[in-house]
């Protein structure tokens, strides 16, 4: 095998493969037969070319440089990145590793890292670029772009932005996509609709009427290293006639001057209206809290009624850089509770949606309690100031207890 060494900082030597690195022995892993596979699966929706991380893990070019690296994160648990507990629940978009599979990968590196045979490769997985929802049937952008300073504290901005939906249009799946991902710390969005009333004053905007949230319509947000969704088959999402995106920005300086202009981009269904079953959801939130100096294990909770019977699909905890852990738990009528998600290491940088592998049934009356915990302590290497108390608050040195989650219409065979 011909090899080629790079010294790096304080003299140690990289040994690199040069094009041997595709012989390898009988019962080694490689990478087109063993390694390519799980990248596929759980990795490369992020890693490749202009999208979330900062390298491409598609060939074997692009994945021979980073291999110590992709074992030392997969072995640590690392990557891919996935919070929740899985002796708990199981989940429909858990990408985390099994045991054989952190073993394949660092098995391939413990033998050069060999190419192995193209011929063995799987189908390279195809993305539609900048989406990961697929190529959007609509399209809504923001009107203006917004200006973000080179530096300071940025104020959270409002802007609406108008879909001209001609009629109600059910959709499939939804991503929002910032127009500088650089400058966007996160984004809540929500759907206004016409509620009727006659506008006067300062609620008039541009109209005759007023607007309210639509209930259970979405478009997405974001916060960081979020995707877009896409719901089973069957399930929808209704976008009223002539519905506005109102959405909260959150941007953050970078040193230098940039502009934004962010869309929406949805998928309409292909499910005939009366087949639909329709997605829903909404936030168990507590803004009253305050987080005790020093504590490395301040807990805050908070409820919500269920009005009516529904099934829990989907859940995502928010919280900010002394987020510590969160519990989603469902309060039965009769008393017993039931968890629905369990993130025993809560992690700002990776704010993930966890989709239910099946989801729970919430009959009327039931509460859906979140109890989120805080390390406000010198543990908390994140942590800007451990000696402040420290309420809700827009910016990340402040905090948040948001606990998102998404509801799946009962099929009619169920009523």
């Amino acid at each position: 095998m011909r090899l080629s060494s790079v010294v790096l900082a304080g003299g140690a030597v990289l040994v690199l493969a040069g094009a041997g690195a595709a012989v390898a022995a009988e019962g080694t892993p490689t990478f087109a037969k063993d390694v390519a596979p799980i990248l596929y699966e759980n990795c490369v929706s992020c890693h490749r070319p202009n999208h979330l991380a900062p390298m491409s893990l598609i060939t074997y070019d692009d994945a021979r440089p980073w291999a110590r690296a992709v074992r030392s994160k997969v072995e640590s648990r690392e990557m891919p990145p996935w919070g929740a507990d899985t002796s708990v629940r199981t989940y429909k978009n858990d990408s985390s590793l099994t045991d054989q599979e952190i073993k394949t990968i660092a098995a391939w590196v413990d033998a050069g890292s060999p190419r192995g045979n193209d011929a063995d490769l799987p189908e390279v997985p195809q993305f539609t670029e900048g989406w990961s929802i697929g190529e959007p049937d609509l399209i809504f952008t923001m009107l203006e772009p917004v200006r973000v300073p080179a530096d300071g504290t940025v104020p959270y901005s409002y802007v609406t932005v108008p879909t001209n939906l001609p009629a109600d249009t059910w959709i499939s799946a939804h991503e929002y996509r910032p127009g500088d991902k650089r400058v966007v710390h996160h984004v809540i969005s929500q759907v206004l609709e016409d509620d009727g009333m006659p506008a006067t004053g300062e609620v008039k905007l541009e109209r005759d009427r007023t607007r309210s949230r639509a209930r259970g319509s979405r478009v997405g947000g974001y916060v960081p290293n979020r995707l877009g969704d896409v719901y089973e088959d069957g399930v929808a999402v209704r976008l009223p006639k002539g519905a506005d995106i109102e959405a909260q920005m959150h941007y953050t300086t970078i040193g230098e001057e940039a502009w934004d202009q962010s869309s929406w981009g949805v998928v309409v269904t292909r499910e005939p209206d009366s087949s639909i079953r329709r997605a829903g959801g909404g936030q168990v939130a507590n803004l009253g809290f305050r987080i005790e100096p020093n504590n490395p294990a301040y807990e805050v909770t908070a409820s919500r009624k269920i009005d009516e019977d529904t099934y829990l699909s989907t859940m995502m905890p928010h919280m900010h850089v002394r987020g510590k852990s969160a519990k989603y738990v469902i309060v039965h009528p009769d008393g017993t509770e039931e968890v629905a998600l369990w993130v025993p290491n809560y992690d700002f940088n990776w704010q993930l949606n966890y989709e239910l592998e099946e989801p729970i049934f919430m009959p009327a009356g039931s509460q859906l309690k979140t109890i989120f915990t805080y390390d406000n302590s010198t543990n908390n290497r994140f942590n800007p100031d451990p000696s402040s108390e420290v309420r809700w608050g827009d910016q990340t040195w402040e905090e948040m207890m948001l606990g998102y989650f998404g509801t799946v219409e009962a099929p009619a065979d169920d009523n």
